[in-house]
């Protein structure tokens, strides 16, 4: 006869040791076999078997006779009419309130045996009859029960049914529980024989079927819930990774609080950040704020010096042969007084520190905040456009944002985005007019060779750059036609030709399309002191001559520059002037002028008018071994002790040094100074003029 089967899904299970469980339908119905004395039973799933017809002849299957011992251990191990085999491991039913079945490993996955009745003895076979096809049931609803019968009928699962002739066979890595259909075998196969259970006494190895439906040895159970390992489905790798993530997570976080604690360590860094143990942390409570004078005064009850002090001091280093003719005075800016002097009111050639009585006459007869443009206006002709030259030599010829060796200049590109917007784009010609300035671009007393030089250009009211080739570069050649050379780059960003001739005169009321304005006269005053710019100088001096209403050429300018001097009060016994800068060799300034002039900038506070315009001639000075033309000076001794404390403006030409300035001596007191050398040596001239000045720093001079 053919294997009797039964159907996959048992409805339920009258014995006392299954408990009913609820859940979802794939779970099956779980019976425990009577434990093993030795250990643990063997798990073993169950299938049942149901009652059938007489099985056709021919095709009968005999289970072997159960010998002796191993029948009667195979009696206790299981009621009569069950048979087992392996199954795979299902999950647990969930409770119907979505918690985990209340039994012990509820969220372990388990193997017990599965109870399928069979034939009871004396009872007839029945034949099997066909079901309907398995309809899945809703999740977490219990399995149905059907009605007791007869007890020669064991209750049938409501499940699809094997027809006569045919068995089930399952096929390797398909689930039959859950695809819900069993694939029919056809009739010339032969029908899968009972497992044998292993005799009772044996500790048979249990089988367990994967879900490829692979045999596996299952793991013998001690009767406590096992740990899932991870072969079965990764559980207890997953705490290993997580316990190794976190170990790393950990020494990292670690590994960063140290980097970032030895940064924090770094001098540089906890510096920078103020932290309480950065090596420049204030070691005491920060001093009490000091009112702010900007006036010079002198340190208080201190005895100030004496002439015998100030000669004394200057004895040696006034006699150095290096220094040629030597005229000189020394004054405490305090008093007044003259403390020292040689020959002062002889003039001498002053060379560069002529640009003290440019820069004195600017202070005093112009707005400090003045300023000098560069505008384009319309042309008579359409399209046409004329930049009228307002005096400025500072226009940048650099992009927007970047700075020339003239701190804060007016950009070209500036001017050229101005007139774009206001003409529409429509410019096609470009003059100049550069009747600002008037006479020669070169004055008496020059060179051939000063211009164009790495000093010197061609003195005209426009240019880029001070007319130099580089815009960074203070030592760049000048170029030889400035005013041309601006033309050509401002036609050119507009997209225009330069007219010919390049020169003409603006119309009277002609509509302004751009204006831009220099830096103001202080900062310009600053910047032709510190760099002793020639061309700044003369072009200072002709707005001196312009405010003035003067003709604005080197004869109205130093006519101007005297008058405005003249007319403040100073002594100008025997100076001539040709230029504003100091490069005319016919220039003549007495010491005694240039002391003067330092004297009053020097004052007290309200001790004499003029002291706040000129007081930005201090600022401007040159600071010995530090900025400007002192920057390499005052680098050896004797005079490397007025380094930072000596600042004064430097005059240099053909046999002339010249040195004019302030320094504060030892007791902190302010001293201006005049020296001019005449008949010296370049190198030597100009170190034997600092260690006087140095000695005058040494000193205090009673």
């Amino acid at each position: 006869m053919p294997e009797p089967e039964g159907p996959a899904w048992p409805s339920g299970d009258s014995d006392d040791e299954q408990r009913e469980r609820s859940g979802d339908e794939r779970t099956h119905e779980l019976k425990r076999p009577a434990p093993d004395l030795h250990d643990q039973p063997t798990v073993w799933a169950q299938r049942p078997s149901t009652a059938s017809a007489p099985e056709p002849p021919g095709d009968t299957t005999a289970e072997p006779p159960a010998t002796g011992g191993e029948a009667a251990a195979a009696d206790k191990a299981q009621p009569a009419g069950w048979f087992e085999e392996p199954t795979s491991q299902l999950p647990l039913p969930a409770a119907r309130d979505g918690s985990a079945a209340e039994h012990p490993g509820a969220d372990q996955q388990r193997t017990e045996p599965r109870a399928v009745p069979g034939p009871q003895p004396g009872q007839p076979q029945q034949p099997r009859q066909p079901q309907p096809p398995h309809q899945p049931q809703a999740q977490h609803q219990p399995a149905r029960q059907q009605p007791a019968q007869a007890p020669a009928q064991q209750q049938q699962p409501a499940q699809q049914q094997t027809p006569p002739g045919e068995r089930t066979v399952v096929t390797p890595g398909l689930d039959p529980a859950r695809t819900g259909q069993q694939r029919q075998a056809p009739p010339h196969e032969h029908p899968t024989q009972p497992a044998t259970p292993p005799p009772a006494g044996t500790h048979a190895q249990p089988m367990r079927i994967e879900p490829g439906m692979e045999n596996v040895p299952a793991a013998a159970s001690t009767g406590e819930q096992p740990a899932a390992s991870a072969g079965q489905d990764g559980a207890s790798a997953a705490p290993r990774k997580r316990r190794k993530r976190t170990l790393i997570g950990s020494g990292l976080a670690l590994l960063l609080v140290i980097a970032v604690g030895v940064v924090l360590a770094l001098p540089a860094v906890s510096n920078r950040l103020a932290l309480p143990w950065a090596p420049n942390a204030p070691k005491a409570d920060p001093p009490a704020a000091e009112p702010v004078n900007l006036s010079l005064r002198g340190p208080g009850d201190t005895p100030g010096p004496t002439a015998d002090g100030v000669t004394a001091a200057l004895q040696g280093p006034a006699g150095n042969a290096a220094l040629g003719t030597l005229t000189g005075s020394v004054v405490d800016p305090a008093t007044g007084r003259t403390l020292w002097e040689r020959d002062a009111g002889t003039p001498l050639t002053p060379a560069s520190t002529t640009k003290l009585l440019t820069a004195a006459a600017a202070l005093l007869s112009l707005d400090h905040g003045a300023q000098f443009s560069t505008k384009v206006v319309a042309g008579e002709q359409p399209g046409s456009a004329v930049l009228v030259a307002g005096g400025d030599v500072t226009l940048s010829s650099l992009p927007a944002g970047e700075e020339s060796i003239y701190p804060g200049a007016a950009h070209l590109d500036e001017l050229v985005e101005q007139v774009k917007a206001a003409s529409g784009g429509q410019v096609s010609s470009v003059s100049l007019d550069l009747n600002a300035f008037t006479g020669q671009p070169t004055a008496p007393g020059w060179a051939p060779e000063d211009t164009p030089s790495t000093y010197m250009a061609d003195v005209v009211p426009a240019m880029l750059d001070g007319g130099r080739s580089s815009a960074t570069d203070g030592k760049a050649m000048r170029v030889p036609n400035p005013g041309g050379v601006l033309a050509q780059q401002l036609a050119g960003r507009l997209g225009a030709q330069v007219a010919a001739p390049v020169t003409a005169t603006a119309p009277q009321g002609a509509k302004v399309l751009g204006e831009v304005s220099s830096a103001p006269l202080r900062e310009l005053v600053d910047t032709m002191l510190v760099t002793s710019d020639n061309l700044l100088a003369d072009v200072l001096a002709r707005h001196v001559a312009i405010a003035a209403g003067k003709d604005p050429s080197f004869a109205g300018g130093a006519e101007t520059t005297l008058q405005v001097l003249r007319d403040n009060g100073f002594d100008l016994t025997g100076v001539e002037l040709s230029d504003g800068s100091g490069l005319s060799t016919a220039n003549r300034v007495p010491a005694k002028l240039l002391t003067e002039l330092l004297a009053v900038a020097g004052a007290a506070d309200g001790a004499d008018p003029r002291t706040a315009k000129l007081r930005p001639m201090l600022g401007g000075l040159p600071v010995a071994g530090g900025s400007g033309t002192l920057a390499g000076r005052y680098t050896a001794a004797p005079a490397d002790t007025g380094k930072g404390w000596v600042r004064a403006k430097t005059g240099t030409l053909s046999g002339v040094n010249t040195l004019a300035g302030i320094v504060l001596d030892a007791d902190g007191r302010p001293l201006v100074f005049a020296l001019m050398s005449a008949g010296s040596d370049l190198g030597p001239g100009q170190a034997a003029l600092d260690g006087v000045a140095a000695a005058l720093r040494g000193c205090g001079c009673r």
